[in-house]
C-alpha cells in the first residue's frame, strides 16, 4: 500500500473489473480518457490478464476512507515505463463522479510520484491531457507538472478537433517542491 493523507493506493484486483466496466461505460468519465468506445466485461477481463504479464505498466487503485471502509474511486498508473531512461507516462481516472473536484486525484498523483521517484528511481514522469479538461490540468499543475508543449488539434472528440497538452515533471523538481503528501 502507498498512503497519502486521505487516499491509499493498492494493487488492482480481478474483483475490481466490474467497477472498471462501469466507469468506462460512463460517457462523462470516458470523455477525458484515451478510451473512446464502450467497454465489455470480456474485453476488460482480457485486458486485465494481459496487464498481469507486463513489466512496463503499474496501475494502482485509488481508495478513500468512508467511515470505517475504504472505497475504490479510481485508478492511477505509470505506463510505458522505460527502465533504461527512467521515464514513465502517468494516467489517472476518478471513475466515481461524486468524488470529482475534491482533491483526491491530486493527492493520488502526488503519492504515485513519490513512489515513482523514490522507490522506482524514475527521473521523469510525463503525461498528455486535453485542452477541454481544466480540472485535470489544475490537478497536474498542483502536483508540480509543467506544460512542455501542445499537439495541435491531435484529438478528435465529440465532432471536433482539440489540442493535446503535453506535461512533465522531473525528480529534481518534485524533490524541490518537498511534496510529502
Amino acid at each position: 500500500m502507498i498512503y497519502g493523507r486521505n487516499v491509499r493506493l493498492r494493487a488492482i484486483e480481478r474483483e475490481d473489473i466490474p467497477r472498471f466496466v462501469k466507469w468506462f461505460n460512463d460517457s462523462e468519465v470516458r470523455r477525458y480518457l484515451t478510451t473512446y468506445e464502450p467497454m465489455s466485461r470480456a474485453k476488460e477481463e482480457r485486458w486485465f490478464e494481459e496487464y498481469l504479464t507486463r513489466r512496463n505498466d503499474l496501475i494502482l487503485a485509488i481508495e478513500v476512507r468512508q467511515g470505517d471502509e475504504w472505497v475504490h474511486i479510481g485508478n492511477v498508473g505509470l505506463h510505458r515505463i522505460d527502465w533504461k531512461n527512467r521515464v514513465a507516462t502517468l494516467g489517472v481516472v476518478i471513475g466515481e463522479r461524486e468524488y470529482w473536484g475534491r482533491g483526491y486525484g491530486t493527492e493520488a498523483v502526488r503519492a504515485m510520484l513519490r513512489y515513482a521517484f523514490g522507490e522506482l528511481g524514475l527521473n521523469r514522469v510525463e503525461l498528455e491531457t486535453y485542452e477541454f479538461n481544466p480540472r485535470a490540468i489544475r490537478c497536474y499543475e498542483k502536483a508540480g507538472f509543467v506544460r512542455e508543449g501542445v499537439r495541435r488539434r491531435a484529438l478528435y472528440r465529440e465532432g471536433k478537433f482539440h489540442d493535446v497538452i503535453l506535461m512533465g515533471i522531473l525528480r529534481s523538481e518534485f524533490q524541490e517542491r518537498g511534496d510529502d503528501g
